[in-house]
C-alpha cells in the first residue's frame, strides 16, 4: 500500500491551517483519500502536485535550467528561472513597459537575461544585431548588479542610453534585477564621433546606429523619474512571486525528505 501522510503532515509542508486544507480536499484541488472517518494523502501524489504547482514552465527550460529533481536530496538555492512562472512574468513586464514606455527585462545577478525584452527601441535592437552588441549590454547590466547603491539611479549604458534597474530578492538573498533602459539622455542624439565609437565597440556600422538614432524612448524629467520609482516596485512584485516560488520550492525538498524515511 502506498505510504500515506496525515493532514498534519501536509499542513505542515503546505504551511497553511487544517481548514484550508479541507477546503482544497472538498474542491478537488488537493488529491486525498478517505480512511474511516479521516483524511489521508498519498506521498507521490503529494509531491506531483507540489510540482505541478511549483514548475509550470519547466518543460521550456533547457536541460541545464531545469529544476533539481527531488530525489537528489536537498540543492543549493534555485536559479530564478526556475522558480518564475516566466510565461506570467513575461506579460506583466510586457505590460509595465508599455505603460511607462521604456524598455524592460528581467536578469540575474550576473546580467544574463531571463525573460524576452520588453518594448525595446529599434536604436537598441540595431545596437545589439551582433553578438558583440548583446555581450556589451550584458556587461553595462552585470556592473548595474555590482552597484553599491541600492536605491534606483539612472547610468549611461554601453550603447549610450540611461539604464536603471530594481533589485529582485528571496529572502535575505539578491535573485536577479529588474534592467529599465532604452532612454534617450538629455544630450542625445549622439554626434559623429561618440557615434562612431559606439558602433565600434559594439562591432555594428556606423550607418546602422545613425539610421535608427531617432528612434529611441524619449521621456521628460517627470517622466524618467516616475519610470525610475516605478522599476523597484516592479522588482518587488517580482520578488514577492520569486519568494512564494521559493517556499514551494523548500516544500518540495520537504516531501523529497519524507520519501527517504
Amino acid at each position: 500500500m502506498a505510504d500515506l501522510l496525515t493532514t498534519g503532515q501536509v499542513q505542515g509542508l503546505l504551511r497553511v491551517d487544517r481548514t484550508t486544507i479541507y477546503r482544497m480536499v472538498e474542491g478537488g484541488r488537493l488529491p486525498a483519500i478517505r480512511v474511516g472517518k479521516q483524511w489521508r494523502f498519498e506521498k507521490e501524489e503529494i509531491e506531483r502536485w507540489l510540482q505541478a504547482q511549483a514548475s509550470p514552465t519547466a518543460s521550456a527550460l533547457p536541460a541545464s535550467q531545469a529544476p533539481t529533481s527531488l530525489s537528489a536530496g536537498p540543492s543549493a538555492s534555485p536559479h530564478l528561472s526556475e522558480i518564475l512562472p516566466l510565461a506570467c512574468v513575461q506579460l506583466m513586464q510586457d505590460a509595465f513597459a508599455e505603460m511607462l514606455g521604456v524598455m524592460l527585462v528581467i536578469t540575474d545577478m550576473r546580467g544574463q537575461p531571463i525573460t524576452q525584452v520588453s518594448n525595446p527601441c529599434p536604436f537598441f535592437v540595431a545596437a545589439t544585431q551582433k553578438a558583440g552588441g548583446a555581450a556589451a549590454c550584458t556587461q553595462t547590466w552585470q556592473g548595474l548588479a555590482e552597484s553599491i547603491s541600492l536605491e534606483p539611479r539612472y547610468s549611461t549604458s554601453e550603447v549610450g542610453l540611461l539604464c536603471a534597474r530594481g533589485l529582485i530578492r528571496s529572502r535575505s538573498d539578491l535573485k536577479g534585477m529588474v534592467i529599465l533602459g532604452g532612454i534617450a539622455p538629455e544630450s542625445w542624439p549622439p554626434g559623429g564621433e561618440q557615434l562612431a565609437a559606439i558602433a565600434a565597440s559594439l562591432c555594428v556600422e556606423p550607418a546602422v546606429l545613425e539610421a535608427n538614432q531617432g528612434a529611441v524612448h524619449r521621456l521628460d524629467k517627470a517622466q524618467r523619474e516616475k519610470a525610475l520609482r516605478f522599476v523597484q516596485r516592479i522588482a518587488d512584485i517580482v520578488s514577492h512571486i520569486a519568494e512564494d516560488r521559493s517556499s514551494i520550492y523548500g516544500r518540495l525538498q520537504a516531501i523529497a525528505s519524507l520519501t527517504t524515511l
